[in-house]
């Protein structure tokens, strides 16, 4: 099993079902591409005025991200309350330079696990929960 495939099983199996229970864990709503079924997935970054910026750490390869290629229309659960957006992908922009302004526990996870680091922002809705 290479480095993907042990942190997406832990977190699929472990990890994820944990944090998606807390109340305040930031989670990111997409809709599955085959499934049509809303996916919640756990995540980490900082919300910027109306953006959300995050990396993900298996770029195109997390299903989240390919979610987001088909379906960019998401929601985004900050502080306990959804907020509608549209996710773009942003294969230019430097993903470890921009870790540095994320927050630091998440972002030290992302580098350690990472092996293809994508910046995504989320373009929120204004006044749309």
């Amino acid at each position: 099993m290479n480095k993907h495939e042990l942190v997406t099983a832990f977190q699929r199996r472990v990890g994820n079902p944990i944090l998606r229970r807390l109340p305040f864990q930031v989670l990111l709503e997409t809709t599955g591409r085959t499934s049509g079924q809303a996916r919640r997935t756990p995540i980490g970054g900082r919300r910027v005025g109306d953006e959300f910026w995050f990396v993900s750490e298996f770029g195109e390869k997390s299903h989240y991200v390919r979610n987001i290629q088909a379906d960019p229309a998401v929601r985004v659960r900050l502080g306990g309350h959804w907020h509608r957006g549209v996710a773009c992908l942003l294969p230019d922009d430097d993903a470890r330079a921009r870790l540095k302004s994320l927050p630091r526990l998440n972002s030290a996870a992302v580098r350690a696990m990472g092996t293809d680091l994508l910046t995504v922002r989320v373009d929120l809705s204004p006044g749309a929960p």
